[in-house]
């Protein structure tokens, strides 16, 4: 059964800066690990992935002010993102899969339903 905490979610200023972190529990070493958010009254959106060899893939709303890294050793999963926008307002969640970054970023829900975590509020204001 695989098991994901989020966390380094909480209230930024427009500018900002973040890192969340997401530890998983039950993946095997090949899983991809990526983030996704859903703001109020929008489909969930996925923001960036990273693979089992370290291959990134980030999307159009965050690439050039975000980093995805992954520590294997922990199963764990960052995400930083610089330069905050009160629009990257949302609840932001990790999930894990076994098929391509793009894939998943692109059509989140083809994820399976139990690998996803609980999410973490992000939330971008003055």
């Amino acid at each position: 059964q695989l098991q994901f905490v989020e966390s380094g979610g909480g209230l930024v200023q427009p500018g900002g800066s973040l890192k969340l972190s997401c530890a998983a529990s039950g993946i095997r070493d090949y899983y991809l690990l990526g983030w996704f958010r859903q703001a109020p009254g929008k489909e969930r959106e996925g923001v960036s992935c990273i693979s089992s060899d370290g291959t990134t893939y980030y999307s159009n709303s965050v690439v050039g002010r975000s980093t995805i890294s992954r520590d294997s050793a922990k199963n764990t999963v960052f995400f930083e993102m610089n330069s905050l926008k009160p629009e990257d307002t949302a609840v932001y969640f990790c999930a894990a899969d076994t098929s391509a970054c793009y894939t998943i970023v692109q059509q989140p829900n083809q994820i399976n339903p139990g690998h996803w975590g609980q999410g973490t509020q992000v939330t971008v204001s003055s």
